[in-house]
């Protein structure tokens, strides 16, 4: 059994964590396959968003930790090598990409789920950070996408203690963006990414950019960052199919393409 299920709808593309045995812990053979999978998503501008979710009982537990206590510091090697650049990679996408969480979102599984770019939770998701718990630091991302996400000091707070939060928390805090019924998670998700996915895409990747790394500029150079992608967008046809939708008083009809 695959840890990954890979599949295609238009121009929507579906990732779901599948050791749905071990609440979707992520072992080896499963970051090695996001990994191709980001890279073959990397390479086909046709994809204009990425829904993100887990199979059966969880969205994922963290790190396969079986694994991990077999052999720490080669497992870990193993693990977070791919998972990394496949985190780079789907930042760098155009395509939002969205995460579909429930049941236990602890560990990698919420460093995975901060990475994204907008996250639904179900209602009686549980989230816990985790490392401090089995004694070490965090990975995928999450000392940099937590800060941003919730502030400083309450990533500190998420990341020393160790405790588990519900989603009412996580939406009051800025973790994820909404929260719905358990049964209507994946139609509200499906939803959300199928609107992205019909929007101006290579605008929404600039989008995505700019905002990834404005803490890294001052305002002087963010602006000019801004002025650099919004000329780039305005050469697109999306921009001259937006502006005749908005003249026409129709939905635009936009193609995600240069």
């Amino acid at each position: 059994m695959s840890g990954l299920l890979f599949s295609r709808d238009g121009a929507l593309v579906r990732l779901t964590l599948n050791r749905h045995e071990a609440l979707n812990a992520l072992d080896v053979d499963t970051a090695v396959a996001l990994l191709a999978a980001c890279r073959d998503l990397a390479a086909d501008a046709s994809v204009r968003a990425v829904l993100l979710s887990g199979a059966g009982r969880a969205f994922a537990a963290g790190g396969d930790l079986a694994q991990l206590r077999a052999d720490p510091v080669g497992v870990a090697s193993a693990l977070i090598t791919p998972l990394h650049e496949s985190l780079t990679l789907l930042a760098n996408l155009d395509a939002p990409v969205i995460a579909a969480l429930h049941g236990a979102v602890a560990g990698a599984g919420l460093s995975l789920a901060a990475a994204a770019d907008l996250a639904i939770a179900a209602e009686g998701t549980k989230f816990n950070l985790a490392y401090v718990n089995i004694g070490t630091s965090c990975d995928l991302g999450s000392t940099w996408s937590l800060p941003r996400l919730v502030g400083l000091r309450r990533a500190l707070e998420i990341a020393l203690l160790g405790d588990t939060f519900d989603a009412a928390q996580a939406l009051q805090i800025g973790l994820v963006n909404r929260v719905v019924a358990e049964d209507q998670l994946m139609a509200e998700a499906e939803a959300l990414a199928q609107r992205l996915a019909r929007g101006p895409t290579l605008a929404l990747g600039r989008i995505k950019r700019l905002m990834r790394t404005s803490f890294e500029r001052t305002l002087p150079e963010q602006l000019d960052a801004e002025r650099e992608a919004f000329l780039a967008s305005a050469a697109t046809p999306d921009f001259g199919e937006g502006l005749a939708a908005f003249f026409d008083k129709r939905a635009p009809n936009f193609g995600g393409r240069p």
